[in-house]
């Protein structure tokens, strides 16, 4: 009786589950198949195409790295220290996540624009944020970097801290304890951090329109035909930012894996 009652709870659940999976598969396998090949090479041969898609790469991976050599040490000291006001900071991680993009863009644009206060003092060293590639970064880096933070921390909360101490007991210096014990063991989760970060700047859409229109990003591109051209205009565009997303995000997750 309890394994039919398992098996029948194993059921609703699978069934529910389901139509979550089919909401998700449904849209975009439709859009993929909807597009013909030939249009999508003609599509991903179009010079403006190709140059947002890696623009959009790019600047997403660089947003990744700048992320984890600042918010891996942020992490490590949330999972291992107690503080004031520790609580206050970890909210303010996940702030960017809630706060509208929108809102994000016009934020940083009263910062970094060519008014603001780091704007200006960027301006002599001939770095700009409006309609340039350094603005699309921090843009990205701004609405994503809590899904590293947040993975790295709880990466090194996973790892007993007496593994520390016996690594300092036997002479290893704190940093030695950390780069050669804490931070192996935590890599998983790091790395699992670093692609959610990289895969969500790459769809990245409001705080980058506001603050640098250009360069153009592929979710701009792609909001600008479908506003200028209609759907039949946009669809391959669309299809092969879906195809690109998901070749490399599947092929990085099977990379993690295989390193477990």
């Amino acid at each position: 009786m309890q394994t039919l009652s398992k098996d029948w709870m194993r059921i609703s659940f699978l069934l529910l589950g389901g139509v979550l999976i089919l909401f998700i598969v449904w849209p975009l396998a439709q859009t993929v198949l909807s597009s013909k090949p030939g249009i999508l090479w003609q599509t991903l041969l179009d010079r403006e195409v190709f140059s947002s898609i890696a623009i959009t790469f790019y600047s997403s991976l660089i947003a990744t790295g700048i992320a984890f050599l600042t918010g891996v040490p942020l992490a490590y000291l949330l999972a291992r220290s107690t503080f004031p006001g520790k609580r206050l900071i970890e909210g303010i991680i996940d702030l960017p996540i809630v706060v509208p993009h929108s809102a994000v863009g016009i934020a940083l644009l009263m910062l970094f624009g060519r008014q603001g206060v780091l704007g200006r003092a960027f301006a002599p060293l001939g770095i700009k944020f409006v309609s340039a590639v350094p603005g699309i970064v921090i843009a990205m880096l701004f609405v994503s970097m809590s899904y590293l933070v947040n993975a790295a921390r709880d990466g090194f909360a996973s790892v007993d801290p007496r593994l520390e101490k016996v690594a300092r007991t036997l002479g290893a210096s704190q940093w030695r304890a950390l780069w050669h014990v804490s931070f192996p063991l935590a890599w998983r989760s790091i790395l699992s951090g670093m692609i959610l970060m990289w895969a969500r700047g790459l769809s990245e859409f409001g705080a980058v329109i506001i603050l640098s229109y250009h360069p153009t990003v592929a979710p701009v591109l792609l909001y600008t035909r479908f506003e200028s051209y209609g759907l039949d205009y946009a669809r391959p565009l669309a299809t092969i930012l879906i195809l690109s997303c998901l070749v490399v995000f599947v092929g990085l997750r099977m990379l993690t894996g295989r390193s477990r």
